[in-house]
């Protein structure tokens, strides 16, 4: 189980984060969602020690998180990447390995097979000689995602995964995560997608700046809680209206 207590940022003497706290179960896949500057990306680098927190403790199966990194697959938003970088789509995969062959080590048969598997599974294999730097928004996920398979872990978090990538990618990218969640790994998934989005969710976690609601997507997005969230007025009113329509209705 995934346990964060009491989880708070500043950032230049302001709150960033308030005071999180949640749990999640293993075999879960849970939407963290919010609106542009909530703090859904602080909140993930405060859990892995990316960014300094001011208090809180970010706990996985009884041990603090950050001393059990190994077992955590972390994929960041595609803006914070140099896409300029020349490395090719296997280099950037077998990079997940890295912690296990050393870095002076040449690569396993072991480690170029889960790394081979991995590019398969998100439909990359194909391109595995192309520059990273070449490829489509939708492509350069999947390697990120595939890249995220190879390290084997167990706790899963992503940032952003579903913006600007293509249906194609985004049907890959829920695939992935299901049967991640059969195996009982523990997936985190921070997303400003709407509509039938939500529907891929067991679990969604609203946030801006403190966790307004935590539980089944229905009862999470409330007018209420989408007002608290997202600010009174039409744009809530007609967000609710369009979630009704579309998805709890």
């Amino acid at each position: 189980m995934l346990e964060v207590q009491n989880l708070a940022v500043n950032y230049r003497g302001l709150q960033a984060l308030g005071n999180i706290s949640f749990c999640l179960a293993p075999g879960q896949l849970v939407g963290l969602i919010g609106p542009n500057g909530a703090g859904k990306s602080t909140m993930i680098k405060a859990m892995l020690g990316l960014v300094p927190a001011i208090s809180g403790v970010v706990k996985f199966k009884g041990q603090v998180l950050k001393q059990r990194l190994s077992c955590c697959a972390y994929v960041p938003q595609r803006s914070q990447i140099d896409w300029d970088y020349p490395i090719t789509v296997w280099s950037v995969v077998m990079m997940a390995r890295t912690a296990h062959t050393g870095w002076f080590r040449s690569p396993s048969r072991q480690a170029q097979e889960i790394v081979a598997e991995a590019l398969q599974r998100v439909g990359m294999w194909e391109l595995r000689h192309r520059q990273i730097g070449e490829l489509s928004g939708g492509q350069q996920q999947r390697v990120f995602l595939a890249r995220a398979l190879a390290q084997q872990g167990e706790l899963f978090l992503f940032d952003e995964p579903l913006a600007g990538v293509d249906k194609k990618t985004e049907a890959i990218l829920f695939q992935i995560f299901n049967e991640l969640k059969s195996e009982g790994k523990t997936l985190l998934v921070s997303s400003h997608e709407w509509g039938e989005a939500l529907t891929n969710y067991d679990q969604l976690m609203l946030l801006n700046r403190e966790l307004i609601a935590n539980g089944y997507p229905q009862d999470v997005m409330t007018l209420e809680n989408i007002q608290r969230a997202y600010g009174e007025g039409l744009n809530a009113q007609l967000i609710h209206e369009g979630l009704e329509t579309s998805y709890f209705c």
